[in-house]
């Protein structure tokens, strides 16, 4: 499947080859939003603005540091704002951007998938581990 050829048949979609290309922008982006928070970092902002320890208490096994390196490349990226506020310490909120709010969306149907088809998934492996 290909970003911006016609992959597997499909139609033709926009913004580099991110499988076939290293140097696609693309594919440093599709690195970011599949990494393994990304996704639910954004699912858990989507509802609304998030101080970073909620956020963290939010997302059991994601340490501090991780989430803090999750939190600039989607700042980076321009999905998450990031508003500090002039208090002592100084308080640190994080919010979706449209774009952000437009990949919460998406991530939240892809999470919608699994859990619909979690099921049959698990069957079909079961199926394959008792005939291998």
């Amino acid at each position: 499947m290909g970003v911006g050829g016609e992959g597997d048949g499909g139609a033709p979609v926009r913004g580099g080859d991110v499988f076939h290309s290293e140097d696609c922008p693309g594919r440093v982006l599709y690195r970011h939003v599949a990494s393994r928070w990304a996704g639910l970092i954004v699912l858990q902002l989507w509802p609304g603005p998030l101080r970073f320890h909620r956020l963290r208490d939010a997302l059991p096994g994601i340490s501090e540091k991780v989430l803090a390196q999750n939190l600039r490349e989607l700042v980076r990226d321009g999905l998450v704002d990031r508003e500090v506020e002039p208090t002592r310490p100084p308080q640190v909120t994080y919010s979706l951007t449209p774009l952000g709010g437009e990949l919460a969306a998406r991530v939240h149907g892809l999470l919608t998938w699994v859990g619909d088809h979690a099921p049959e998934v698990l069957a079909a492996r079961e199926r394959h581990d008792r005939a291998s």
